[in-house]
């Protein structure tokens, strides 16, 4: 969390309000956010305005034009801005610069940060006065500043876009071709697929009628069709619902999603199935808390060979901090 539909969500609110701003400084007020001193960040990106927002996965891609654009209408280029005046950007250029984002799991972009809340660990200024802030309670999120001719590289190791033509089901079948792995597993793997996490996983198998404990090389073609369907349809409501607020994530004007009130199987332990009344039931799968319902996800096609079995207790098959047993 923040997965796919989140970082779509938090896309979408800032295309309507960045692209033409110019950046005109870069605060940095935790150095561990980013790999590159906050001198040469800033002077890779202060007065490059903003040309784009894109999303890969669960990285929200900022495209910068080159330096020396006009300044905003209304405020001369130069004129110091109420928080007083601009930093020195650096040489001019004549190409573009990105700045990506990944929120991890409790990171926010936001505008405004609540009365009380931890120091942002970076702070985007922008002309006309606008700060975009980056508050992150566990400190996993990160930034980074590169040129565009190294995007490619940057995102090499990553799986295909789900709704990119390249997902189609001959790809998520070549994917899971021999992969031991249980599907929970494969489907959090972001070098075969990009942007699903721990909630839309959950979900989109419940969709596909698939248990999370499959090898993910047992499923046949049928059943290809079924889960490449559910993991765009879930993916899909997941941005029609702005995202799931389950926790911390708000999008940047502080508005919270709503899929997290349509939610089968994800944190509804022992709550009856939507669909069957089956009570709901919470396996760790690779660490991760995993919810299936057994009924309308029976484990038939092969479990993985990874998963042992389920110990309820003692040193070799600890519980997690919910008591739940863990898939060994």
């Amino acid at each position: 969390m923040p997965e796919l539909p989140e970082v779509e969500t938090v896309r979408r609110r800032l295309l309507t309000c960045l692209p033409g701003l110019i950046v005109r400084d870069v605060r940095v007020n935790d150095p561990t956010v980013c790999d590159v001193a906050a001198e040469d960040l800033r002077g890779g990106v202060v007065g490059r305005r903003v040309v784009g927002l894109r999303r890969r996965g669960k990285y929200l891609v900022i495209d910068l034009g080159p330096t020396g654009a006009a300044a905003p209408a209304g405020r001369p280029r130069g004129t110091p801005s109420p928080a007083g005046p601009p930093p020195a950007a650096g040489p001019p250029s004549s190409t573009g610069r990105l700045l990506v984002v990944h929120l991890r799991m409790t990171g926010q972009l936001i505008f405004r940060p609540q009365a009380g809340a931890p120091p942002s660990r970076f702070v985007i200024a922008m002309e006309p006065a606008t700060e975009l802030h980056f508050s992150d309670v566990r400190r996993f999120g990160r930034l980074w500043s590169l040129d565009p001719g190294d995007e490619d590289a940057f995102f090499a190791a990553m799986g295909p876009e789900p709704f990119s033509a390249a997902f189609d089901i001959a790809c998520l079948r070549a994917a899971m071709a021999g992969r031991r792995a249980p599907l929970k597993a494969f489907l959090l793997d972001q070098r075969r697929i990009a942007g699903v996490g721990n909630i839309y996983a959950d979900e989109a198998l419940f969709r596909a009628r698939l248990n999370p404990l499959r090898a993910a090389g047992s499923v046949g073609p049928r059943e290809a069709r079924r889960l490449h369907a559910a993991i765009l349809e879930t993916l899909q409501a997941g941005i029609d619902h702005e995202g799931s607020s389950i926790e911390s994530f708000i999008d940047p004007a502080g508005a919270r999603g709503s899929f997290q009130e349509i939610l089968n199987v994800y944190q509804r332990t022992s709550e009856p199935c939507r669909v069957c009344g089956t009570a709901i039931e919470r396996v760790v799968v690779g660490g991760r808390g995993t919810h299936y319902c057994p009924r309308c996800q029976p484990r038939r096609g092969g479990i993985a060979p990874t998963v042992r079995r389920l110990r309820p207790t003692g040193p070799a098959g600890k519980r997690d901090a919910r008591g739940t047993p863990s898939v060994m």
